[in-house]
């Protein structure tokens, strides 16, 4: 089976790119939306991260619970979001390396916007044997790709939901 590098999700949100932009551009509110993220410890949490902005992500799948070391690789704001995911840990960042990259693209759809997610696996030095084993043996049987649209989407549910219900009120 062929290994797919990266995947991505839309979903259109009843509320200007801006104001979308605004909300997934703070790392450490990413919790409120993903099922695996729990928020990350950054400088300024609530303010949209600068281009070069290192933070640490904390995550959990089941029991499980791990600290990754991103740095914001693109913030152009109202369009387009990004960062890189580069160390990976239990208890801190130790093991360094390419692991992913997460971005989010906001487009205007009249008053609305449709926010794209998109991961990319950037283990791609790992033999694709070695991937496939690892991915099926912390997904649950899974490989990272199918893992990951199925989170994409769940996140996107949850961050339009609580956008259109916070714009409605």
């Amino acid at each position: 089976m062929a290994r797919r590098f990266t995947v991505s999700g839309s979903i259109v949100v009843e509320v200007p790119p801006e104001v979308a932009y605004a909300a997934v551009s703070r790392p450490a509110q990413m919790g409120r939306w993903s099922p695996e993220n729990l928020g990350a410890a950054v400088a300024e949490p609530d303010v949209s991260a600068a281009l070069g902005t290192t933070f640490e992500g904390r995550n959990k799948r089941g029991p499980f619970r791990w600290v990754t070391r991103c740095t914001v690789t693109a913030a152009d704001e109202g369009r387009r979001f990004a960062f890189r995911v580069h160390a990976i840990g239990l208890g801190r960042p130790r093991l360094r390396g390419p692991i992913a990259t997460w971005e989010y693209r906001f487009e205007p759809e009249g008053a609305a916007t449709r926010v794209t997610e998109t991961w990319t696996d950037d283990r791609r030095a790992w033999p694709a044997l070695v991937a496939h084993a690892f991915d099926r043996l912390v997904t649950g049987g899974r490989t990272f790709a199918d893992f990951q649209t199925a989170n994409i989407a769940r996140t996107l549910r949850n961050l339009k939901r609580e956008l259109e219900a916070e714009a409605g009120s």
